[in-house]
């Protein structure tokens, strides 16, 4: 059976990459990724990951604030990673929530839905 992927992002390049899970152990390494555009590192997103076109600037906004904020992607027990906002405008509304009510600011961009 072939080793399980998960996603990695680089920022800078808006570039998705699948690669096997990190390894940790003597002959593991560190798991460490770079960019083999730019050589910057990777960003583990998680294996339920799917990245938005590269010349949606939007979406990649969205993304590097969800992943700043500690927002991954992984997978569930009932399938995928759950809620994720998809515009800047769903962003703004969790973090104004988050900064009223004193909610961590991950917690506040994964709520469904704000009060």
């Amino acid at each position: 059976m072939p080793p399980s992927k998960t996603s990695y992002v680089c920022l800078p390049c808006r570039a998705a990459y699948k690669q096997p899970y990190p390894s940790h152990g003597p002959h593991g390494g560190d798991g460490r990724r770079t960019c083999p555009r730019c050589a910057e590192p990777l960003v583990h997103v998680g294996s339920a990951f799917a990245a938005p076109p590269r010349r949606d600037t939007r979406a990649w906004r969205v993304l590097s604030v969800l992943l700043h904020a500690g927002v991954a992607f992984h997978k569930s027990c009932c399938g995928g990673p759950g809620y994720r906002p998809r515009t800047l405008r769903e962003v703004r509304e969790r973090m104004a929530h988050a900064r009223r009510t004193g909610e961590p600011f991950a917690r506040a961009l994964v709520r469904p839905e704000v009060p």
